[in-house]
């Protein structure tokens, strides 16, 4: 064993007993409570606390966790929406030590400047700015150390989480989640993937002017550092007092970056968080959104995406064929007429917008807090008696990205006709043309 593998092995050893203990710890309380009668009603804030302490990529599981309705119960689901995935920064003197095995020791010498404090720290690496010889702003992400080592550990003991609930309310199989987080979390350690995958994005958003994609830098990434160009913007909850046109308009970008992506080439931005949009400006006011990290994208095949279209018309028309049709093309398997009936109590709530011909905000008089809460009760309580029911895997993160994609519409108060840009979304949509254009755009990335 080389001493580089035994440096990973023994990081993955540190990172197993870690999580192992904390989250171990927080079940084995739950597990006590439940056969000592207890009601337990510290047992979410304790496990949040438990994952929160622990940084790195089990808060992205956690959060991602979080928003896939029934996979944890409400109460925890709730807390793990409170974690922020801020780690603490690398120090300059690691920095440069990185920066020098990824790029050479000559690696000052290939940018005009190149700040020693990080802009941003999120769950798996930094973005520090520098700036080209050419004098164009760039922005470089840095993976922190050991982050494969700590993935590895940190969806091995994903396992307790899911053990957790199971135990507690299993209406819902979550064999097929944990498979989607595994894969897509350790796709995000790949920075090479993501530079083609932000190529990818602009090649599928060239036409569209309200939303901008940085252009990666080949020549200064890596697989652990990522170079993109560096878009001025705000935040997107600076924007939320703005007047209603301007919100429109940054919701609407908000739409055509998600759905114009997946109607046409069966693709979508897999990661709802705020931190991963900025709104641009022009002339003062707020024109569209700079779309910038392209580490969870999904790529699915165009079936699925039939799959989405077929659900819709078979809501918007009562066929209930092409309904059955669209849940089994997504994977559902042994669905009976009452697993279906709770299925579409979900569907209808994530489609109401879009089956609405009408301009509306997208939770219509539902206060914020409470949007969604009823159908996921309802979900909840006819599953208890009907299911369970095995969620596949590629739903996993098309819902993900939908609830977050409303999240967004929610913190903006957005006044649109959602029907109508969804059915201009889906115009001349065709299972075939999402496949022609699918193998064209990853071709062009360097996907295939």
């Amino acid at each position: 064993m080389t001493d580089d593998e035994r440096n990973r092995l023994s990081a993955r050893a540190r990172r197993y007993a870690r999580v192992g203990a904390n989250v171990g710890g927080v079940a084995a309380r739950i597990a006590g409570n439940r056969m000592l009668g207890r009601d337990g009603a510290n047992n979410p804030a304790a496990l949040a606390a438990a994952l929160g302490g622990l940084k790195g990529p089990i808060m992205k599981v956690a959060q991602m966790m979080a928003t896939i309705p029934e996979a944890l119960p409400a109460d925890y689901a709730t807390e793990l929406m409170k974690l922020q995935s801020q780690a603490p920064p690398m120090g300059w003197a690691f920095v440069k030590r990185r920066m020098n095995a990824e790029l050479g020791a000559d690696w000052p010498a290939k940018f005009k400047s190149f700040e020693h404090k990080p802009a941003a720290a999120a769950s798996l690496g930094q973005v520090h700015r520098a700036v080209a010889h050419d004098g164009a702003l760039l922005a470089c992400k840095l993976q922190y150390p050991d982050m494969a080592s700590a993935v590895e550990a940190d969806l091995q003991q994903l396992g307790w989480l899911l053990a957790i609930h199971r135990r507690m309310d299993p209406v819902i199989d979550t064999s097929e989640i944990a498979q989607e987080i595994g894969a897509r979390i350790r796709e995000e350690l790949d920075y090479i993937r993501e530079a083609k995958h932000a190529e990818l994005y602009r090649h599928m958003l060239a036409d569209a002017a309200q939303v901008r994609v940085p252009r990666p830098w080949p020549d200064l990434s890596t697989g652990r550092l990522l170079t993109l160009d560096w878009l001025e913007g705000q935040r997107l909850l600076d924007h939320v007092d703005d007047d209603l046109a301007a919100r429109n308009r940054i919701a609407t970008a908000m739409f055509t970056a998600w759905w114009h992506p997946f109607s046409r080439f069966g693709v979508i931005h897999g990661d709802p968080h705020l931190g991963n949009y900025t709104v641009f400006s022009e002339r003062g006011k707020p024109e569209g959104i700079n779309l910038l990290d392209y580490g969870c994208v999904r790529i699915f095949p165009p079936s699925f995406v039939g799959g989405v279209v077929d659900l819709y018309r078979g809501l918007q028309q009562g066929d209930d064929a092409r309904v059955v049709h669209a849940y089994e093309t997504w994977g559902f398997q042994g669905l009976t007429k009452e697993l279906i009936d709770i299925l579409n109590i979900w569907a209808r709530f994530i489609y109401g917008p879009l089956l609405d011909d009408r301009t509306r905000t997208i939770a219509d008089g539902v206060k914020p807090s409470e949007y969604g809460r009823r159908e996921a009760f309802r979900v909840h309580k006819a599953l208890k008696e009907k299911g369970p029911v095995r969620v596949p895997r590629e739903f996993v993160f098309m819902d993900r990205a939908a609830i977050g994609l409303g999240g967004v519409f929610l913190h903006l108060r957005a006044e649109l006709n959602f029907h109508r840009l969804f059915n201009e979304a889906i115009a001349d949509f065709s299972v075939a043309q999402v496949a022609k254009r699918q193998t064209a755009a990853l071709t062009k990335a360097g996907l295939v």
